[in-house]
């Protein structure tokens, strides 16, 4: 779950990166373009090194985290802003927790709309898992070990490649509204 503390940070950072010009309002339809298809292009490949006997596992999780951060950075830029070149990835997670968290939670909602009153605290707690799973998978990119025995690399693998196709799937559904 993302914590009020984290929630806090993220939105102060976020002051400062459109201060510091870390994030710009931009639309850009044509970057958007590039990054949804980025985003498709690495989960397919991620799907295909799960596929391979040579078990790249280091490559399924970081082509993993990038259809995130592609996909993520197709959202921001739906909602009109761009993140520049410098420490992109913290700035887009933070952008995501402070843009995106809670319209995912009112997509959510939507879909949940079936379910009576627990729905806001489902939908709440599933918007948050799923933008918690890209500083995660961020967190996993930058300190995966080549000494990890091949089954727990496997599994890993196989984690980030679940949260990818799971965060791409709720984001692209925002990029239809």
């Amino acid at each position: 779950m993302i914590d009020e503390k984290r929630k806090k940070e993220a939105q102060s950072n976020f002051r400062r990166y459109l201060q510091e010009g870390l994030l710009k309002k931009e639309v850009n339809e044509l970057a958007k373009d590039k990054y949804l298809e980025n985003s498709d292009l690495s989960l397919r490949t991620a799907n295909e090194l799960m596929q391979s006997q040579l078990k790249p596992y280091l490559w399924a999780i970081v082509t993993s985290y990038y259809s995130m951060f592609y996909m993520a950075n197709a959202v921001l830029l739906n909602c009109g802003y761009k993140t520049q070149d410098k420490i992109a990835h913290k700035v887009t997670s933070d952008a995501l927790i402070v843009l995106v968290l809670d319209r995912l939670k009112k997509e959510l909602l939507e879909d949940y709309e079936s379910i009576q009153r627990d729905a806001l605290d489902i939908a709440g707690a599933r918007a948050e898992s799923v933008i918690e799973s890209y500083e995660l998978e961020l967190s996993k990119r930058s300190r995966f070990q080549y000494n990890m025995l091949e089954q727990t690399k496997e599994n890993k693998a196989r984690t980030s490649l679940k949260r990818a196709s799971e965060f791409v799937f709720e984001l692209k559904k925002l990029m239809k509204k």
